[in-house]
């Protein structure tokens, strides 16, 4: 009744005066399946008794963090919204929160003391908790029907083959050995704390597992689901969000982490709370009405019963149906022994640096000494303090200049022209081109002006100072790394050059030679062969790089299954800068023949035979045919496909991202996979990676001369 009201008004050309409706507050989360339901049903359930409204909205997870980030400053966000502890520093110092307000029968007290501790930055409290989310141990009761309480009986199921599953090369899972071993990621203070003997001592016995073989060498997600559900290992250390992809009929338990050396494994806490953004103008009492129903006794039982959520509440967990329900008490068990993930933005820097120094200790390229200390000073160069502020005035004043100068140029063109002429004789041209002008100015343009201011500055916090050419000083300098560190601008450029220049190189003569082949009237089927390599194209880049890296799997990977066959041992592809490149390069040599495939066959098609059988009759072979006649006219085609694809390739994210994700130790990252990681892993650093993205643009732009100078300037 309310909503037909309103349309009403609205096609009355009305409007409800303002306050007259009831206070209706935006939530937004990034849950899915049952975790959503069971928020959708809260919220459904509130509404239905309460004048005051929730509003939700499930916002994807991928782009769940950037779209807050961008959103709350800008007043477009929501009023409220769930979130993992982590960010509280780095977002109460770039205000983006309002302390938290928790409802009035549910005081912190009312919450586990890790998750409040979890959710404290400085003085004040930014959110009120909701989950914990930890990883525990999974268990195969088929094989144990006991949970191991040590390491010593888990490994005694190994029978001398794998026996354990966990993303052991990523820093957040090596969490449960570094607290262990007595280890910690950051001092007090927040300074970076990798360099330590704990740390050491927690990435020897990871590597003495491995290298045991009851741990794979490399292992993912994936990797750990497919083992687990196989029967391949009986024990598996993950989260809650496992729980999801274990097969259907595989009867499993879940307990605490065991212990090594009589030290309980203690993983990283994650809570997930409710958060105040700072601009929101809900009212303290609608705030702390919706606290009540999601954070509250009734609402959180809801949330694990439904959404199988360990709970922060604690009065919630001695509720039947959840203290009844094993898992989730052995979750519970878990968030009360782990150790709350630092919340300093400090932290973010860290993940980078320590997951390269634990797959180096791994498979065995660094003593875990030598990696941690070279983590720590990775570490430490990304917290470097941004340039000092510079004065705009010069570079305002050169702006006015150019500005100047292009303006005088236009009039001195268009002197003795008779401009409002033309454009009138030409209107029906320019409402045809309108649309991609328009198109290409706001999706093309802007950013790109707007990119290159940004260059010019620093951020931190949130804020950005301006800093004139500090940025492209720093990087052209290498200013904290040598020429040769893969962190070196100059390092990187020669690595981004020899990949483009191989991939160019295979990809212009895989299509000539297969349009080739095509082309040859004894070739039969050409139209299904056609069709066939042409897939690799159509298949989009991202899922391609994702068969690929599986396929380069040290232990299960189909190329070292391959390989076996003929005796050759398995090959740690990313070990090695020469194999990880050549893995990298395998993976788009086959995305990139076919576009040059294409595009030789549509220009063989427009070349004439008559001139090559011209030839062949007064005695040409076939590579003098092709050398002299075939090729010169497959010029104009290919030169411009040539460019296009250094280009593309040149700027290929998705594969070194995907693939190699820079192994070894940051040694085959191009020149925008690092500006990605300035960006988005050290300290959002977007000042340095616009500058890393403006030079990016100059070396392509002089590149595209150059060849259109040595062409001659038969490439546009």
């Amino acid at each position: 009744m309310r909503h037909l009201l309103i349309l009403i008004l609205l096609l009355f050309g009305c409007s409800p005066a303002p306050g007259t409706g009831p206070e209706v507050v935006t939530l937004w989360h990034a849950y899915r399946g049952a975790e959503r339901d069971a928020i959708d049903g809260i919220v459904a359930d509130f509404n239905a008794s309460h004048a005051l409204q929730i509003e939700a909205l499930a916002v994807p997870s991928k782009a769940y963090r950037s779209r807050l980030m961008s959103a709350i400053p800008r007043g477009n966000g929501p009023d409220l919204f769930i979130n993992a502890h982590e960010v509280v520093g780095e977002w109460s110092n770039s205000h983006l929160l309002q302390p938290a307000l928790f409802p009035t029968d549910a005081g912190p007290d009312a919450f586990s003391a890790a998750s409040i501790d979890a959710l404290r930055f400085g003085d004040r409290l930014w959110g009120v908790p909701l989950a914990v989310k930890s990883a525990a141990l999974y268990y195969n009761k088929a094989v144990a029907p006991q949970p191991p309480t040590t390491m010593e009986q888990l490994l005694e199921y190994a029978d001398g083959g794998l026996v354990l599953a966990y993303e052991n090369g990523e820093f957040y899972h090596h969490g449960s050995l570094l607290h262990g071993f007595g280890g910690h990621p950051l001092t007090d203070d927040g300074r970076p704390a990798l360099a330590t003997p704990e740390a050491a001592a927690s990435m020897a016995y990871a590597r003495k597992l491995a290298a045991d073989g009851a741990v794979p060498g490399e292992c993912d997600g994936a990797m750990v689901a497919t083992l687990f559900n196989q029967g391949e290992v009986p024990f598996v250390f993950n989260g809650p969000w496992f729980l999801g992809e274990i097969k259907e009929g595989i009867d499993f338990g879940v307990a605490t982490l065991p212990s090594v050396d009589g030290r309980p494994l203690r993983p990283f806490l994650t809570v997930e709370a409710l958060y105040r953004a700072a601009n929101s103008e809900a009212s303290d009492a609608a705030v702390q009405a919706v606290a009540e129903a999601l954070a509250g006794e009734a609402g959180a039982v809801r949330r694990a019963t439904q959404g199988r959520q360990a709970l922060a509440h604690k009065a919630a967990r001695q509720h039947p149906d959840v203290a009844g329900d094993p898992i989730l008490a052995a979750f519970s068990a878990q968030a009360d022994d782990a150790v709350p993930m630092p919340n300093r933005p400090e932290m973010g820097v860290l993940w980078e640096p320590a997951n390269r120094a634990l797959r180096s200790v791994l498979r065995g390229a660094m003593s875990p000494d030598e990696a941690l200390l070279r983590a720590q000073r990775e570490a430490e160069s990304f917290l470097r303090p941004p340039p000092e502020p510079a004065n705009p005035t010069p570079f305002l004043a050169l702006l006015g200049f150019l500005s100047l100068v292009g303006a005088g140029s236009l009039v001195q063109r268009s002197r003795g022209q008779n401009v409002v002429a033309r454009v009138r004789g030409n209107l029906d041209a320019y409402a045809y081109l309108a649309p991609a002008f328009l198109g290409m100015v706001t999706v093309v343009f802007i950013p790109f002006v707007v990119g290159a201011c940004v260059s010019l500055f620093a951020h931190k916090d949130g804020d950005f100072t301006f800093v004139g050419l500090s940025n492209f000083w720093r990087i052209l300098t290498s200013d904290g790394y040598g020429v040769t560190d893969p962190m070196s601008f100059w390092f990187t450029l020669v690595v981004t050059v020899a990949w483009t220049m191989v991939n160019v190189v295979l990809h212009a003569s895989l299509g000539l030679g297969l349009a080739l082949l095509l082309r040859d009237p004894w070739m039969k089927l050409k139209g299904f062969y056609r069709v066939l390599l042409i897939v690799p194209w159509a298949v989009p880049n991202y899922i391609t790089a994702l068969i690929w890296r599986g396929m380069f799997n040290e232990q299960f990977g189909a190329i070292n299954g391959v390989l076996g066959v003929f005796g050759v041992e398995p090959i740690a592809w990313f070990s090695r800068f020469a194999t990880s490149f050549a893995a990298n390069v395998a993976t788009n040599t086959w995305l990139g023949f076919p576009f040059m495939m294409v595009v030789t066959l549509g220009a063989l098609s427009a070349i004439p035979r008559d001139l090559e059988e011209a030839a062949a009759v007064d005695g040409a072979g076939a590579w003098t045919r092709f050398r002299h006649i075939t090729l010169p006219l497959l010029k104009p085609a290919l030169m411009p496909a040539i460019i296009l694809g250094s280009v593309w390739t040149f700027n290929m994210f998705n594969i070194i991202y995907l693939v190699s994700a820079g192994e070894p130790d940051g040694g085959t990252e191009i020149l925008i996979s690092e500006a990605y990681k300035w960006a988005f892993t050290r300290q959002a650093q977007y000042g340095y990676a616009s500058a890393y993205a403006v030079l990016v643009f100059g070396i392509l732009v002089l590149y595209t001369a150059l060849t259109k100078r040595v062409t001659g300037g038969d490439v546009a």
